[in-house]
């Protein structure tokens, strides 16, 4: 029971440019090690017993080597099984990535991805412990992003602790960060103040009844809802002047 247990996926395993989404993955993935063999930056190594994400499966931890975003992909480019999937990579991926793909009998259509539209991770930012947050000046996290002012930006405000020095503060925009782990690996603190986190782990996720009305592909998911979603009580049976006017309610 132990070797199970520890065979089982660490929820912080990060995975390689173009992944499915961790079940998917684990399904689809053959552990042959190619996506390995084909990174030119040796940032890609298959997990061995005891290292906590599903054994034999390609991870890499981005303190020690960080992706260093390949514009020819060569990972997902090499693996046979689609498990890293180069349409995912596309401005028309699967965001979500739970489907595994199908058999690969039939090719499948040419796609150009961009390796900018990867969704490794994302990277969080510990305000205790960042020294710029400090008001000491650093931005070497900044300066290491590779989508500079787009996934990392610098936001100035004034340090209330000296009331006279600004402090120029690393912030983090979601939707574009790749998570290569850039950021994290030239982090000067002594235990990274930056740091790369799979995205189901790091971000929230609004419920299903949340819509974002000015999203008009968000929008469209209450097409074909039910009309009466109204929930009917005893006080929402009058009209609001009723109630609002009623003695009782000013009691209450």
């Amino acid at each position: 029971s132990g070797y199970l247990l520890d065979q089982k996926n660490a929820p912080l395993t990060l995975r390689p440019p173009g992944a499915l989404a961790e079940p998917a993955f684990q399904k689809t993935c053959l552990r042959c090690g190619l996506c390995v063999s084909a990174c030119p930056y040796e940032t890609l190594a298959l997990a061995t017993p005891g290292a906590g994400p599903t054994t034999g499966m390609p991870t890499f931890t981005p303190r020690e080597v960080p992706c260093y975003l390949c514009e020819d992909i060569p990972c997902a480019a090499a693996c046979p099984s689609g498990a890293l999937d180069l349409t995912r990579l596309t401005a028309a991926g699967d965001d979500d990535g739970l489907v595994a793909p199908a058999a690969l009998s039939v090719p499948p259509a040419p796609v150009t991805p961009d390796i900018k539209l990867a969704r490794m991770g994302v990277a969080v930012l510990d305000r205790t412990n960042c020294i710029a947050a400090w008001g000491i000046q650093c931005d070497a996290c900044y300066r290491a992003c590779p989508l500079i002012d787009v996934a990392i930006y610098l936001e100035v405000d004034r340090d209330q602790r000296t009331g006279k020095h600004a402090r120029m503060i690393p912030v983090v925009d979601a939707q574009t960060c790749t998570g290569c782990g850039l950021c994290e690996r030239a982090c000067v603190t002594e235990k990274a103040s930056i740091f790369v986190l799979p995205r189901q782990v790091a971000l929230g996720r609004p419920g299903s009844h949340y819509v974002k009305g000015w999203d008009r592909a968000d929008e469209s998911r209450i097409d074909n809802a039910a009309e009466d979603v109204t929930t009917t009580t005893e006080r929402s049976a009058k009209s609001p002047l009723d109630y609002l006017n009623d003695d009782d309610f000013d009691d209450e």
